[in-house]
Order: structure tokens, then C-alpha cells, then sequence
């Protein structure tokens, strides 16, 4: 079990760091995870980047740097640690429409998020759709948003009413 938490941390830096800055060759990602205090191989590096779904695209200046999948264009650089956006999960509001659940994120942490939710298995929710800074959740006949907002609250350590 602690491999599976260790993974899961090494792969939520992978993907605040390719978020937030412009990476473009796994030797970048190794040097910027190695700061993070991520020790790991090019191969389980690139084993990460295939499980994620991590593409390489052009930016505006034509270099190509690793993007997410739900990802059209680079993310804006930002001057925070990898580790101090994984601290703060981008968590902003939580809404309800009938059997519809609408979390909106800061950029680029609605995917990170609905993977957390997604992994809890919870029956309630039918599924998730994450955007970039947006996520949907179809609920359950008859499931209380009260229900949601409890199991939520597992999930995302800040949310609140």
C-alpha cells in the first residue's frame, strides 16, 4: 500500500509540475521531480507519463512540452513549488443541479481531482467529466446532495459550504 501512495504523490507532482511549468524532455521532468524530492528512473518515469496520458504540444513559441490530456495548450507558469500546489488541492466551489454536481478548481487541478474522486468508487456518483478548471458529476437517483458533500469532504480536505 505505501508504493500505491507513493506513486499516487509521485504522479499528482508529475502532473502539478507539467502544469505549471514547460517541460520538454524527461531529463527536465527527472531534474524538476529531483528537486521535489522525487528518486526515480527515466523508465518509471516513462511508464508514469504513459499512465497519465501525457502528450507532448506545441506552445506558443513552437517548442514542444508535455501537456495533460485534457490539456489544448501549455498551462501558464506559475511561481509555486510543486509541492505547495499539492498542498493546496485548487479547490474553489462546490454547486448542485438536481442529480448534477459542478466542483470548480483552480487551472489545471479539475483532472487531479475528479482521479481522486473517480478512485474512491463511490455509488453514489455515476461518473465525472473534468475539464480544465471544472468538474461534473452525475449522481445517483435519490442520493442526497448532503450524501455528496460528505463523501466530497473526504476527497477535498478544503471544501466547505
Amino acid at each position: 500500500m505505501q508504493n500505491n501512495k507513493k506513486k499516487a504523490d509521485r504522479q499528482d507532482a508529475i502532473k502539478m509540475l507539467i502544469s505549471s511549468q514547460e517541460i520538454g524532455s524527461q531529463e527536465e521532468l527527472l531534474q524538476a521531480l529531483a528537486q521535489e524530492g522525487f528518486e526515480l528512473t527515466q523508465a518509471t518515469l516513462s511508464r508514469d507519463l504513459k499512465q497519465l496520458k501525457v502528450a507532448k504540444a506545441a506552445n506558443v513559441y513552437g517548442r514542444y512540452v508535455y501537456v495533460l490530456p485534457n490539456d489544448i495548450l501549455y498551462k501558464r507558469p506559475s511561481h509555486q513549488t510543486a509541492a505547495e500546489m499539492m498542498q493546496s488541492n485548487g479547490f474553489i466551489s462546490l454547486q448542485f443541479s438536481h442529480n448534477i454536481a459542478v466542483v470548480r478548481t483552480r487551472p489545471g487541478y479539475a483532472s487531479s481531482i475528479a482521479y481522486d474522486i473517480d478512485n474512491r468508487d463511490c455509488p453514489a456518483i455515476l461518473g465525472t467529466i473534468a475539464g480544465d478548471d471544472t468538474i461534473m458529476l452525475v449522481l445517483a437517483e435519490q442520493v442526497t446532495h448532503g450524501e455528496i458533500r460528505q463523501f466530497l469532504a473526504g476527497v477535498i480536505p478544503n471544501l466547505r459550504d
